[in-house]
């Protein structure tokens, strides 16, 4: 984590144990990519069972996934044909026309006087037919060629034309030639409105229609009997079927109704088989098609999840390799990450258990951020976005209810946006108030990005849309309810000091913060001031500021065993340190960070914070104690050696930027401090000084802290200086000697 000691080249922490063991890091690369593997192994890899067909099944089994009912889908289907009625067509043969040609063919011979009575007779007989047929055929040869008829009807039109012809009564024709021309024009009209009234009707049996013509002839104004005859004959030749039976139009709508039969489907988690039921072809078939026999099981989706599960793994792994974060080597923070990413599959596991093809959209309950935001939090914010297409693409899987696709990308973008929203809004978080505010920008990014999904589809229903949205406002509001219960849990079970922990323990009523106050007000301004000039400076360089600016709050904690030894809370009272030996001096001083140190650890304070308090001296030398000594044993003609280890701090030094910096930054504010009136040359001076002193003694030999860096610092602290101390600085002529005993 951003917050713990980084550990670079050959700064590192020489240590040994699991927590730095390579061995163990593969282990625990494999023990996520395991994590992979068994949380999608439901989704991907269906069970299978040791069944015979007509054996007896002695388990219940149930469908892993969504599968069509090929059976009862076919039985709907053909249930949906039978209802389909029979097509038919109402087809216009022109039947006036035929009437038309007829009496226009009697005309035309009736009124030749040079042909004879036979003749006319053997004319009729054979024209008057022909002229039907030919009609006919004209008209079924118009419908050929526009295009609205299939051949199926055509070849139904003619064969029912044929069967249902009517032929003339042999009598007829001898009748005929004695029709006069106002005999015709008299039965014309009556003929053609007949046939018109009949063909009006929907025709299927012509024979029908025909038996009607007799009894509308005899109502007509036809005096003659012979015309009445003669029109009543030529009125059932002309009379054709209109209707039609359309073979291919019913054979179309039987196909357009199975098509808009809806599959039946056998459900997930259905029982396919119960205990005792006899396995017939059919359930062996769908056991079959569902891969669950184990006689034909296929184990290439194990070996595609096996793949897929090391590359998820080796993603992580070689983000992690690549990174400068402390989880580089921390096999602990590994460990919590890999913790992360068990709590949060195993969150979107049990809503998945729930989510059926009724209710889909119950998979946006899922606090699929709730491992970003921990690993944001915990950890680092660019892990935490690779970690959150990690968790989209298995939300993506676990929530694909339809199995159509491996993917379902619904769930996978909707994941994708609400991790990233939450990975943004959580950065820098330092109230717990911050997760709240993640989480309604994870409802609100969620619910627009349902929002737009559904109006991209542009037929989603009301009721879906309802339980979308709302189903992903309650995803945001349980991610905040997990995050905040779950963060405690790892900030202590793992030693991570988070943001949000390292402003609570800024709160001034802290019990320790509030016994360096009253017991040591010196101390305490003196570590206010060296967090304010801490924190501005690990910014400066990109470490981390806000665990200077705590760490300082504490670093001189333990001061307040002997308060009035430290020249800070001296005020008003003689300085003990002259009345007493110098070596005593040097072991009061020197045990400040060991006393410290034990304090923190019986409050239970992280590491990291006991780690300032610590390292922040190093092993710096107590100058003025160590020149004391050595005055000392001159005057008393001593000739015990005054060794400089004996006046160094126990250490150790400085292991991380965040110790560095605050142990310049307590020096620096002691030394600017010491002075009455600095000048900004002074102070520039003095900074630069105790930055060099420290480099040159070897201070920074165990972190990674760079020279360029040490420069930023020295510029930063000026600056920070400059603005504390400009509204005081009268620019002496000579420095005011330097006290010591910080």
């Amino acid at each position: 984590m951003k917050n713990e000691v980084q550990m670079k080249g050959k700064f590192h922490y020489q240590l040994n144990g699991w927590k730095y063991s390579t061995g163990i890091r593969i282990l625990l690369f494999l023990l996520l990519a395991l994590v992979f593997y068994i949380s999608l192994y439901a989704k991907l890899v269906p069970q299978v069972y040791d069944i015979e067909l007509g054996t007896t099944s002695e388990t219940t089994i149930y469908a892993p996934r969504q599968i069509e009912n090929a059976i009862a889908t076919e039985q709907a289907k053909e249930d949906a044909a039978k209802r389909v009625q029979p097509v038919y067509r109402i087809v216009n043969l022109k039947n006036d026309a035929m009437i038309d040609a007829i009496y226009d063919k009697l005309l035309q011979i009736n009124a030749d006087d040079e042909v004879k009575f036979d003749d006319k007779v053997s004319i009729f007989r054979r024209v008057i037919p022909q002229l039907i047929s030919d009609l006919e055929n004209q008209s079924i040869k118009s419908l050929s060629t526009s295009a609205q008829y299939n051949e199926t009807l055509i070849e139904q039109i003619q064969q029912s034309l044929a069967e249902q012809q009517y032929p003339l009564p042999e009598e007829s024709y001898f009748k005929l030639p004695r029709l006069t021309k106002d005999d015709l024009t008299a039965m014309l009209p009556v003929t053609k409105d007949i046939v018109a009234k009949l063909m009006n009707d929907q025709i299927l049996d012509a024979q029908t229609a025909r038996a009607k013509v007799a009894e509308m002839v005899n109502t007509s104004n036809l005096a003659k009997n012979t015309m009445r005859e003669m029109v009543t004959e030529i009125a059932r030749a002309v009379i054709t079927p209109n209707k039609f039976f359309d073979q291919k139009g019913t054979d179309d709508a039987k196909g357009q109704a199975r098509e808009n039969v809806k599959p039946v489907y056998i459900n997930k988690n259905d029982v396919l088989v119960k205990v005792g039921d006899v396995i017939t072809e059919e359930i062996y078939a769908r056991l079959d098609k569902l891969e669950l026999l184990k006689s034909k099981a296929n184990h290439l989706p194990q070996i595609g999840l096996a793949i897929l599960s090391a590359l998820l793994s080796f993603v992580v792994s070689m983000f992690v390799r690549q990174s400068q974060l402390a989880i580089k080597y921390n096999n602990s923070q590994l460990l919590m990450l890999i913790l992360i990413f068990l709590i949060n599959i195993t969150c979107m596991k049990i809503i998945s258990l729930v989510q059926n093809l009724d209710y889909p959209f119950i998979g946006y309950l899922a606090p699929t951020a709730l491992g970003s935001i921990l690993i944001a939090i915990l950890l680092d914010s660019p892990l935490a976005f690779i970690s959150s297409v990690l968790f989209s693409l298995m939300a993506s899987i676990i929530f694909n209810a339809e199995h159509t696709l491996l993917f379902d990308f619904r769930y996978g973008l909707v994941s994708l946006v609400i991790c990233f929203s939450a990975v943004f809004t959580i950065q820098r978080a330092s109230q717990r108030a911050t997760i709240l505010k993640a989480g309604l920008m994870i409802a609100f990014f969620a619910m627009l990005t349902i929002t737009s999904m559904l109006l991209l589809e542009d037929h989603f229903q009301q009721r879906e849309a309802i339980f979308s949205l709302s189903f992903a406002a309650a995803g945001g509001l349980l991610t905040v309810v997990f995050v905040i219960g779950l963060l405690p849990f790892f900030e202590v079970a793992f030693g991570i000091l988070s943001p949000l922990k390292l402003v609570e323990l800024s709160n001034p009523n802290h019990p320790l913060l509030r016994k360096l106050l009253t017991e040591t007000p010196g101390t305490y301004h003196h570590s206010v001031m060296v967090g304010n000039l801490s924190e501005a400076a690990a910014e400066s360089i990109g470490a981390d500021g806000l665990l200077c600016r705590v760490g300082s709050y504490y670093h001189d904690i333990g001061k307040t065993k002997r308060p009035s030894y430290f020249i800070e809370n001296q005020t008003n009272i003689e300085n003990p340190h002259d009345r007493i030996d110098p070596n005593l001096s040097k072991s009061i001083i020197i045990a400040h960070p060991r006393d410290g140190v034990e304090m923190l650890k019986d409050y239970k304070m992280p590491k990291a914070i006991r780690d300032i308090a610590e390292q922040h001296h190093g092993t710096t030398l107590l100058h003025f104690f160590y020149h004391k000594a050595v005055k000392q044993a001159e005057e008393e003609g001593s000739e015990k050696e005054i060794r400089e280890e004996d006046f160094r701090y126990t250490g150790p030094k400085a292991q991380s930027k965040e110790a560095a910096i605050v142990g310049i930054a307590d020096s620096v504010e002691a030394a600017v401090r010491s002075l009455r009136n600095p000048t900004l040359e002074q102070i520039d001076s003095m900074v630069h000084k105790i930055i060099k002193s420290r480099l040159d003694d070897g201070q920074f030999n165990e972190c990674d802290i760079t020279l360029k860096e040490l420069d930023k610092i020295a510029k930063t602290l000026n600056e920070t200086l400059l603005g504390i101390f400009h509204a005081r600085i009268e620019y002496p002529n000579e420095l005011s000697p330097k006290k010591t005993g910080t």
